[in-house]
């Protein structure tokens, strides 16, 4: 962009300058005609030649700007400037003092001479195509080098992430594992200990499953068919039970029986867990927790601390989070988002500070 400023400014400036040296031209021409002017004054006889020009035209007027004689095709108005042009070409204008035959006015004129400024522009032209493959191509090669350093700590980072979620998968199956068979088996009563290490052991299942998703996101493969979302829901709702228990949270279900969507059950899973989670980590302590089925939508609301309105627009863009207070990496509306544009569906959000948030996806009947 300075490149091609630079270069417009060199042209009009060029432009310009070639033009004034063509006008210099013109008002030669001018005090040369001037001249053959006065000598036909002197020599006055019965039969006046006027000074006329191939390669120029010309015309005098009279004191009241009246046309007297000329070689133009086309009979010319005098202007008021001393030179000027359109188009196509220079005009100058002098006055003639004392008024030779008459004349007080002369105006000289010939077309524009392109073939200069041509020259130019294909110049300028050239210049900037090779400035814009030098620039581009240091550009190129600088910015490699200058963002190698950044570029490598994001590849390690990204394989510690991955390295990290995969280590993980192991421990976190174990603990809940075994949580689940010391309730189905009852080998100890279920204590407050017990309860906060299986929610603490499936937020961490939650936050692997995401970061698992993110990580192979472009090579996920879906094997959409044909998923009981009342029953999904039922089920979710079921894991989330002791989270929604230890925050005295109240689930109110108004779900629509056996209705079938065609989804890969892992995205049925991804996308109401992360709604519920969400709903149950930003919602108040003994609040409501509201999940609304229809043939047309699934709407989760809850009672929480809502989300400003300048921060709504923005919300489901990945790390976005419009409350820092609470847990949490930014990442599950996003997820969601992703899910959502990946079957043509549409996420809606409305929200209030302090009162709560209601989210809706609707799809296609």
């Amino acid at each position: 962009m300075l490149f091609s400023l630079a270069s417009w400014i060199f042209y009009v400036s060029s432009k310009h300058h070639l033009l004034d040296e063509q006008r210099e031209t013109l008002k030669y021409q001018s005090e040369n005609i001037k001249s053959k002017l006065r000598l036909l004054h002197k020599t006055f006889d019965d039969i006046l030649i006027y000074p006329g020009s191939k390669t120029f035209d010309s015309a005098i007027f009279d004191l009241d700007k009246v046309y007297i004689f000329g070689t133009f095709a086309n009979r010319p108005t005098l202007d008021q400037s001393d030179h000027y042009n359109d188009e196509k070409r220079l005009y100058h204008v002098t006055k003639i003092e004392p008024h030779y035959l008459g004349a007080a006015y002369l105006m000289v004129s010939k077309e524009i001479d392109k073939s200069p400024i041509s020259a130019l522009q294909e110049k300028i032209i050239w210049f900037m195509l090779a400035a814009g493959l030098f620039f581009t191509t240091l550009g190129y090669f600088l910015g490699r080098r200058f963002t190698a350093p950044m570029r490598d700590s994001i590849e390690q980072m990204n394989h510690f992430i991955q390295d990290t979620t995969h280590e993980l998968n192991t421990p976190i199956s174990t603990i809940l594992t075994n949580i689940e068979m010391i309730e189905t088996y009852g080998k100890h009563e279920k204590s407050e200990e017990l309860q906060r290490i299986e929610i603490a052991s499936k937020t961490l299942s939650r936050i692997y499953e995401d970061l698992t998703y993110l990580n192979l996101n472009n090579d996920y493969y879906r094997e959409v068919k044909p998923v009981n979302i009342t029953k999904l829901i039922e089920e979710r709702i079921v894991y989330f039970s002791t989270m929604l228990q230890s925050r005295g949270i109240t689930v109110r279900l108004e779900l629509i029986p056996q209705k079938i969507l065609e989804i890969d059950p892992n995205d049925g899973v991804r996308l109401i867990d992360n709604l519920l989670s969400n709903a149950i980590k930003y919602n108040k302590k003994n609040g409501t927790l509201t999940v609304k089925l229809t043939e047309e939508s699934l709407r989760i609301i809850d009672t929480g601390i809502g989300i400003a309105q300048k921060d709504l627009k923005d919300i489901s863009k990945r790390f976005k989070r419009a409350n820092k207070s609470e847990g949490g990496f930014g990442i599950g509306l996003d997820i969601v988002n992703q899910v959502v544009n990946s079957y043509g569906f549409v996420l809606h959000i409305t929200s209030q500070l302090n009162k709560g948030t209601e989210v809706e996806i609707r799809w296609k009947k």
